[in-house]
């Protein structure tokens, strides 16, 4: 698992963060040494020690993230902290464990108080963050877990954590020249006039228009242009036997700029369907996250009242194994109590890890219905993400195209402007 650790001081910040509501389970796991067992109350009380010192960074905390799809027991989390504590030199000292689940994963933050009461000195940490990394190491290689690129090799490690689908975009698929031969053809066979062959290309998203040198032309809704004569396999003396007022046609610019503009106007409208149709599954999916949420927490709240209830029958149990009056004070005297005592302690042992197994079930039970959710939650997110990308690509492309040709037009006139005879000025002209 990833072993993040940092010192710091902010007792209050940190304790707000470890209980904020925004996780969807949040579970006190242990809270060890302090004199509360509030986690706000035992972080403060660091601090206050802390204030008899002159440490400003008076915590350490550490996140451990196991592999997103991995069930890891609450006993690992525990052995993993332990081993934290000696390599970093925090054996015995007061330490809080608290369990986050957010989006199918489960992950675990132990925190610790540097000051050494008896010494008023914090203890001394040399190189944690190389250490933990060793340590991790260790963890993705005990369990078999696939262990990270960045974590294998250092210098791999992606600052910025950005994954690749987050950058790709679909790169679109060219046309098969047999297909835009066989819609001119038919369109040329099927239609005998000139507003009928226009109509017929329009339906195939072609705009009909006049070119500059090869005569009538068709041009697509990327702004490539297609000369009819050439698509049909016909001689251009034909083409214009049938297609006759070239006046009525645009330009190849023109078309083109029209074209822009009627896609950039299509392209909107679909990118607003789209959010709408995407933003209703989002919110269906994020209604049967919350109820999922609830349900499990009620059954965690049953589970955690039904062992709280056997806990309370087994102490009466473990009470009334002592006996009482002479008798009891006879034990004492014989051993007989102090054997009584240790099979109470074991039998308390087994009853613990076996109610922290039941809970670990529940837990890696939801995990697994969680996670399946999560994912219908993210492939949704990619799905969002990627339409809405390449909406926006083409609209801005379009933009574009409808502004380079605007550009071009305006040159042309200039440059038409420019070349026109300058009218004869009228008057003397004095010279010197």
């Amino acid at each position: 698992m990833i072993l993040v650790g940092n010192q710091r001081g902010g007792a209050k910040d940190l304790a707000l963060h470890l209980l904020k509501q925004e996780n969807e389970h949040i579970e006190v796991h242990e809270v060890r040494g302090f004199a509360s067992n509030n986690l706000m109350a035992a972080l403060n009380e660091a601090h206050a020690i802390s204030r008899a010192t002159r440490c400003k960074q008076f915590l350490f905390s550490l996140s451990l993230n196991p592999p997103k799809n991995e069930n890891v027991s609450t006993e690992t989390f525990e052995q993993t902290i332990d081993r934290v504590e000696e390599k970093l030199g925090l054996a015995d000292q007061p330490r809080a464990i608290v369990f986050h689940e957010k989006n199918g994963r489960r992950h675990c933050h132990a925190v610790w108080s540097r000051i050494k009461v008896d010494e008023m000195k914090a203890v001394q940490l040399s190189f944690p963050k190389k250490k933990l990394m060793e340590l991790s190491r260790e963890l993705y290689l005990q369990h078999g877990w696939t262990m990270p690129e960045g974590l294998r090799q250092a210098h791999a490690r992606d600052p910025l954590n950005f994954t690749l689908a987050e950058w790709q975009q679909a790169k679109r698929i060219g046309k098969d020249p047999k297909q835009i031969r066989a819609v001119f053809q038919e369109c040329w066979l099927l239609n005998k006039t000139q507003n009928t062959f226009a109509s017929a290309l329009k339906e195939h998203g072609y705009v009909l228009a006049r070119g500059d040198r090869r005569g009538f032309v068709a041009v697509d809704h990327r702004g490539e242009v297609f000369a009819v004569s050439k698509w049909v396999s016909i001689k251009t003396k034909e083409v214009r036997e049938r297609l006759t007022d070239e006046t009525a046609l645009p330009s190849v610019s023109d078309a083109r700029i029209q074209i822009a503009k009627e896609m950039k106007t299509r392209l909107e409208t679909i990118s607003q369907e789209q959010k709408n149709v995407l933003e209703a599954r989002r919110v269906e999916l994020e209604e049967k996250r919350q109820i999922l949420v609830y349900q499990h927490r009620f059954e965690r709240k049953k589970l955690h009242n039904a062992q709280q209830s056997y806990w309370q029958q087994k102490q009466q149990e473990w009470r009334n194994n002592f006996n009482t009056g002479f008798r009891g004070l006879f034990d004492r005297f014989t051993g007989k109590r102090h054997k009584i005592e240790e099979r109470n302690e074991q039998d308390a042992w087994n009853v613990e890890m076996r109610q922290q197994r039941e809970r670990d079930a529940i837990i890696f039970q939801q995990l697994e219905t969680r996670r399946a959710l999560q994912s219908r939650i993210e492939r949704l997110e990619a799905l969002k993400s990627y339409r809405l990308k390449e909406l926006e690509h083409d609209q801005s492309q379009y933009q574009a195209m409808r502004e380079q040709r605007l550009e071009q037009l305006e040159t042309q006139r200039r440059e038409q402007n420019r070349d026109r005879p300058q009218p004869r000025q009228r008057g003397h002209v004095w010279t010197r």
